[in-house]
């Protein structure tokens, strides 16, 4: 059986030089982001990431179908070219893109208009304190940080540049950048995933 290279194989510059050449050198089976020229590693997602996902993206999604929307959700593992340079590739877990220029056979090429981050323990950190600040920086209009954990949901409308807001998922949840015309009901994503939490650790 044929075992790939790790990735330290492919990892061999100081972290804050790495650009796009080297992260179209590692192979795609190795998920990994590219944030100002910093290599980060992606651990596998839990079910329960899985799940909260493809929910969300599938509600997105029917909304534009049925209002023949020129928005276009998408769903990880997809390339995005956050900044049009060559220091930084994120792969959000769910974003909406307005521009369909944007979009381009290899990645996203510029700021979506909408990101969701499911959050993990593995990247937790990054996702709240680092790629926070490169979505707003970047033009993302809407952030929402999903916490399974917590059950929380924390809304960034950078657009409107409100303060931050907390949702438990009892909350049916507003898409700011659609004027609120689309809404995602947590309790009814809590129900689909319900017996997650009612495992036994």
């Amino acid at each position: 059986m044929f075992l790939r290279e790790p990735k330290s194989a492919y990892l061999t510059k100081s972290q804050g030089d790495y650009t796009l050449d080297d992260y179209y050198q590692i192979p795609d089976d190795m998920r990994v982001e590219l944030i100002d020229g910093v290599i980060y590693d992606m651990t596998a997602p839990t079910s329960a990431h899985q799940l909260i996902a493809g929910f969300i993206y599938s509600k997105l999604l029917g909304h534009v179908l049925e209002k023949k929307g020129e928005c276009l959700p998408m769903i990880s593992p997809l390339d995005v070219q956050l900044d049009c340079d060559n220091k930084t590739m994120v792969q959000p877990d769910v974003i909406i893109v307005c521009g369909r220029d944007k979009i381009i056979s290899r990645c996203v090429y510029g700021a979506p208009d909408f990101v969701i981050e499911v959050l993990s323990k593995s990247t937790k950190k990054k996702d709240s304190v680092i790629k926070l600040q490169k979505y707003m920086d970047a033009g993302v209009r809407e952030y929402w940080m999903i916490d399974p954990e917590r059950k929380t949901v924390v809304v960034y409308d950078f657009e409107n540049e409100e303060y931050p807001v907390i949702y438990g998922f009892d909350a049916e949840i507003p898409v700011r950048i659609w004027n609120g015309e689309c809404r995602i009901s947590f309790p009814e994503l809590y129900e689909y995933i319900r017996f997650l939490y009612e495992q036994k650790k």
